[in-house]
């Protein structure tokens, strides 16, 4: 677990597929003064084991064993995309180490989605990039994001996390739903979706109707990273979600 620092209720950060816990690090930044800030790296990511199982209901006891050792109260969870699910998922199953979760653009049902169309492209990419320069200027407006999840070897930069765990990881979305996952949740819940989004169009302010008082926020400008590609709005609206829940 990454300390960002803060104090007060416990805020941890559930970053996306390929991410690790240090992409968090600009929103952390102003996230600080609503609490004690973590940032957890998902297994297979970051610092975390490189073992499965690569399952949805492994990640969510992963971050519910993570609460516990904080042993700091509720938690609020804020997950991006894949980390979305697992804060959804641990809203689900334990709802005693969850106070209220932050979902950015992710959805519940994209089965008969496969990893074979994201593969072409995952693999076209210029692996080892030369340099963060390299990589930020490959990514284009996600430059900033992707220069957080490579790590340097001898031949240059490459991404930490495997890319065969992260096809077995995303696999299972394109089997599973999750609106039975969903509909246990009794937490608050802010729903941010990309203005223009590739996940299912609808569907994510239809997660935010079957939760009893959740919101539901498209972010302009944005696609699948509103925190880092409109991190204005982005930010306001998860400042006025947490005044509201924490009493400030």
């Amino acid at each position: 677990m990454l300390c960002f620092g803060g104090s007060g209720v416990p805020i941890v950060l559930l970053h996306g597929l390929m991410g690790r816990a240090r992409t968090w690090r600009r929103v952390a930044e102003w996230l600080r003064p609503y609490g004690a800030v973590y940032g957890l790296d998902a297994r297979g990511h970051g610092n975390a084991p490189r073992v499965g199982p690569w399952t949805t209901g492994q990640f969510t006891e992963d971050v519910a064993a993570a609460l516990r050792t904080l042993d700091a109260g509720p938690a609020v969870l804020i997950g991006h995309s894949m980390g979305g699910l697992h804060a959804w998922a641990t809203a689900a199953r334990h709802p005693e180490l969850v106070r209220a979760v932050v979902s950015e653009d992710f959805a519940p049902d994209q089965r008969g989605r496969t990893v074979e169309t994201w593969r072409g492209y995952f693999e076209s990419w210029p692996v080892p990039w030369e340099s963060l320069d390299h990589v930020r200027e490959f990514f284009g407006a996600a430059g900033e994001y992707f220069a957080d999840c490579v790590e340097e070897r001898a031949d240059g930069f490459h991404l930490v996390a495997d890319l065969a765990d992260l096809y077995v990881i995303a696999a299972e979305w394109g089997r599973v739903d999750y609106w039975s996952t969903v509909d246990k949740i009794r937490c608050p819940l802010l729903v941010l979706e990309g203005e223009h989004t590739a996940m299912p169009p609808g569907q994510q302010a239809m997660l935010a109707d079957r939760v009893p008082g959740a919101k539901h926020l498209v972010v302009p400008g944005s696609a699948h990273l509103p925190h880092d590609e409109a991190p204005e709005i982005y930010r306001g609206a998860i400042e006025a979600f947490l005044s509201q829940i924490l009493g400030r």
